[in-house]
């Protein structure tokens, strides 16, 4: 399978899940590693809008940075996912390839697709059913964005996609409620 190059200044969405749809996070200290490694390894070539994090895969919502080699770009998130999969294998006694396959990207090209990813990535802890409210999910970006703690976020970015919090809040609403209405009408 070939994969798109990932150019500089440019939204995408990353993804990726276990090797044979084993779990990629083991236990509660591995989601607050792989973040650290996520701001170690690839915050010199891209910023972060969103995230979620699920045992058994990941989103990652970026915009690469300006006046950056795709190669580096490839180099920073081949050595996150290097890195994380070594030290798991290492703490958990497992051996081979922790990750299904190369990590998958889309190219975001337009605003709206961009806003609307946002949401999705957010609502993924109920739409796999790891927890019944997305908004009590401890390993996605949603509360991040909203609050005023200090973050390595594009918080204002991701605000200014929805005009304000409120409408930020609003469209995570909307979305949930037109996806469990779906589901009653099936």
């Amino acid at each position: 399978m070939k994969y798109e190059v990932l150019v500089e200044d440019s939204f995408y969405h990353i993804y990726n899940c276990g090797n044979n749809k084993e779990n990629i996070f083991i236990e509660e200290q591995n989601y607050a590693y792989f973040l650290k490694l996520v701001k170690k390894y690839l915050l010199n070539t891209c910023d972060i809008l969103a995230y979620c994090l699920l045992k058994n895969h990941f989103h990652l919502i970026i915009k690469t940075k300006e006046n950056i080699l795709s190669k580096d770009i490839s180099q920073s998130f081949s050595n996150l996912f290097n890195s994380y999969s070594k030290s798991i294998n290492k703490k958990y006694g497992r051996s081979g390839s922790l990750f299904k396959d190369r990590f998958s990207r889309i190219k975001l090209d337009t605003e709206e697709y961009l806003k609307n990813l946002i949401i999705y990535v957010h609502l993924n802890p109920s739409h796999h059913e790891f927890i019944d409210d997305f908004r009590n999910y401890k390993h996605s970006s949603f509360n991040s964005i909203l609050s005023d703690k200090h973050t390595s976020l594009l918080r204002e970015d991701v605000i200014k996609i929805f005009e304000d919090k409120q409408n930020f809040i609003d469209s995570h609403k909307i979305k949930e409620v037109s996806i469990l209405e779906s589901l009653t009408l099936e």
